[in-house]
């Protein structure tokens, strides 16, 4: 496979991650044709290791809203000297609905840098890593636990 296809390969992940989220397709098999079995995710608010629970994890998180929808930009990916790892970046703008009554404002956005390494496996390239950081936000966030 020559490198501007396995390119276009690591980047379709985080594009395949953002859309499943919006999709609500998000189970075992989801989780492992996009990551590693290792995989480490980080959010603002919540970190999961490991391919095992991750499905869950993610869509426990996505409970807090009625719905949501992830923009990302094209990902810059970067082959190491070897070619079976990656480095992955991209500016996502993500905007969550609230459930009705969950806020005064009825959208909570967040502007983020998404950061991933990528790993090839025998099953392709997999995400072995993805880090969300938030650069800024607009509307009322999700309430935590502690506060509903």
């Amino acid at each position: 496979m020559n490198p501007g296809q396995e390119v276009f390969e690591i980047g379709a992940l985080l594009d395949r991650y953002l859309v499943s989220l919006d999709d609500d397709e998000i189970d075992d098999t989801w989780a492992q044709g996009l990551f590693t079995k290792d995989a480490r995710i980080e959010f603002p608010m919540s970190r999961h290791d490991g391919i095992e629970g991750l499905a869950d994890h993610q869509r426990e998180g996505l409970a807090a809203f009625a719905g949501t929808q992830h923009l990302g930009s094209p990902a810059v990916v970067a082959l190491d000297e070897d070619g079976d790892r990656a480095v992955v970046r991209a500016n996502i703008i993500a905007t969550h609905v609230h459930h009705p009554g969950g806020a005064d404002e009825p959208l909570f956005q967040a502007g983020t840098l998404a950061t991933a390494e990528a790993r090839r496996t025998a099953d392709g390239w997999r995400l072995s890593s993805l880090s969300l950081r938030v650069l800024w936000t607009r509307g009322t966030p999700p309430r935590t636990r502690d506060s509903r």
